[in-house]
């Protein structure tokens, strides 16, 4: 939207922000919270605020983010956050503990859950995929500051965190093949590369993604391909695998203790397990809708095909895997060379064929840089996202000339250095320390979206607005995942109760997560103690930023041919 089209509807703070009379809450910013306290006063006061919220995005010393993500870039970054180390590394360990059968299980949950959650964010940012829009964002518009500021940090502090999860796991790549280099070059090298994309305009950053991800797309369809060969004996030594892993060592492993209890703490923890490959896949796609093209209508088609993908890539993967690789195998958790072993690669090399699992072992470690690269880019934008909204300061919302938040990357860039960790403590130590605590975060979000997402929907209700895109489970799936998540949170790290499997350590990284969103929730409610747990369904603001997000809309291009194929493929 133009400056003076933006004058037009600040210019009647009366009227609100929309020039219409619409009433909506106070956005009120964290600067300006000695004159807004109690922001569910709606009329002149709530309009205000609004006003001042359009009158940042616009300031010339705070450019906002640009639209350079084709739909293409959106939906392979999507991908390309979701295909990495925890499916191709992480695993190994889950099918050394629960089985083959218990794997398959917990990814088709998880696939169905993600699925819930996917719907119910696309719907919550096709409406208003406005610059700085994440579910933090969305969660301060449509649900409380509290709730904003909450999870805002969250995502920030946990994405950033992931980043050097992805290096260390890419270091233990590494040691796949004998080297006497110190892990910390490695480590180095990849810092680097990764933080200088994201220094890049968000194009760059784009296209490069989009060939990452490719790189793992093609090496997933190609290890899918060859499971099925080696399944129907077409290996080297001609031995027709079939399900032959499944009887021995077996369908399903028991885990602390014997028998029927063993086996049912064995599927929880699967279950558990399984949840880190899909964390904070679903917040990927809404963030790219702040700097996509024609979001509204590249949003759901990135949603809808993104799934499609999960299922083939995810649950055939588990599934080719637990054929192909024996669970008992002990490089999958000696915790040594390759990061506890690929299970990818321990089948390829039990089948006896040379070269491709050193193949394979580069491709996982373009999937860790990948992966780094994605996780930064979410981070600053969860950054970026808070101070737009108020809840850090403002420098961070600070954009240059190309439209990267560079204050933001840079700050968040510091969590990078936590990887250095690697080079003093045992790898695989510090892979379970980042497993653990970015399960519960990544737990705590998905709750807390399906919380945003129904308060939406409430609003669309009361207000009579129909967001551009509706998906049919919808909101049955949104309750679905809300309980089952916050079940699943509850239980991340249930086996430190058992005696034999007590930890101080374990307990921390297990359940740490929870306490400190509800100080920073329940810190936030106590400061602004005036403002109503919840926003008014009928007073929620649903125009501002709108017009820019309609005039970022163009037409769909007409494809024929080849160019149809291809956009499909994309």
């Amino acid at each position: 939207m133009s400056a003076d089209a933006y004058h037009a509807v600040t210019s009647d703070p009366e009227k609100g922000v929309a020039g219409d009379g619409t009433k909506g809450h106070s956005f009120d910013q964290g600067d300006h919270k000695g004159d807004h306290k109690g922001s569910l006063s709606g009329g002149r006061r709530a309009s205000v605020a609004e006003s001042i919220i359009a009158a940042d995005l616009l300031d010339e010393r705070y450019r906002i983010t640009k639209r350079g993500l084709k739909s293409r870039h959106a939906q392979m970054i999507a991908l390309g956050g979701t295909i990495g180390t925890g499916l191709f590394v992480g695993s190994g360990s889950t099918l050394a503990l629960g089985g083959p059968a218990f794997i398959l299980a917990a990814y088709i949950i998880m696939t169905f859950l993600v699925y819930c959650v996917v719907t119910a964010v696309t719907e919550v940012a096709t409406y208003l995929p406005v610059h700085g829009g994440t579910m933090s964002y969305y969660g301060y518009r449509y649900v409380s500051r509290s709730m904003g500021f909450a999870l805002g940090y969250l995502y920030w502090y946990a994405l950033g965190i992931l980043v050097p999860y992805e290096v260390t796991a890419a270091g233990l790549v590494i040691n796949y093949w004998p080297n006497d280099v110190n892990i910390a070059v490695w480590i180095t090298i990849m810092l680097v590369v990764i933080i200088a994309l994201n220094f890049l305009p968000v194009r760059f950053y784009g296209e490069t993604e989009f060939w990452f991800a490719g790189t793992k797309v093609i090496l997933m369809i190609g290890l899918l391909i060859l499971s099925f060969i080696l399944f129907w004996g077409g290996g080297p030594s001609h031995d027709r695998l079939g399900f032959r892993y499944w009887q021995k060592p077996g369908a399903a492993h028991p885990y602390i203790k014997e028998g029927d209890s063993g086996r049912t703490i064995a599927f929880f923890e699967t279950l558990v397990l399984s949840v880190f490959p899909f964390t904070f896949a679903p917040e990927l796609l809404v963030v790219t809708g702040g700097e996509m093209e024609s979001p509204r209508r590249n949003l759901p088609i990135a949603s809808k095909r993104y799934f499609y993908r999960l299922v083939i890539f995810y649950v055939l993967g588990v599934l080719a895997i637990g054929v192909t690789c024996p669970s008992n195998a002990p490089a999958l958790t000696n915790g040594g060379a390759g990061a506890k072993s690929s299970p990818y690669v321990v089948a390829i090399a039990t089948a006896g064929i040379d070269v491709l699992p050193s193949i394979v072992n580069a491709v996982i470690l373009i999937s860790a840089w990948s992966s780094g690269n994605s996780f930064l880019y979410i981070s600053s934008r969860a950054l970026y996202s808070l101070a737009v909204q108020g809840s850090a300061p403002r420098i961070f919302k600070t954009c240059n000339r190309w439209g990267v938040p560079y204050m933001a990357v840079g700050a968040s860039s510091l969590f990078c250095g936590l990887a250095y960790l690697n080079t003093a403590s045992s790898g695989s130590t510090v892979f379970a320390w980042f497993v653990n605590l970015t399960n519960t975060w990544g737990m705590t979000s998905w709750v807390c979206c399906m919380i945003i997402y129904l308060r939406f929907r409430k609003a669309c209700k009361v207000q009579g607005i129909q967001s551009p895109y509706r998906n049919w489970f919808q909101p049955y799936g949104a309750y679905i995942a809300m309980v089952m998540f916050t079940l699943l949170c509850l239980i991340n790290g249930f086996t430190v109760f058992f005696p034999s499997e007590w930890s101080a350590s374990s307990f921390l990284t297990g359940y740490i997560g929870i306490p400190i969103f509800f100080v920073m929730y329940f810190g936030h409610r106590i400061w602004f103690w005036r403002d109503a747990w919840a926003w008014d369904s009928a007073e929620i603001d649903m125009k501002t930023g709108l017009q820019e997000v309609l005039d970022a809309e163009r037409p769909p291009q007409v494809r024929t041919g080849w160019k149809k194929v291809l956009y499909i493929i994309e």
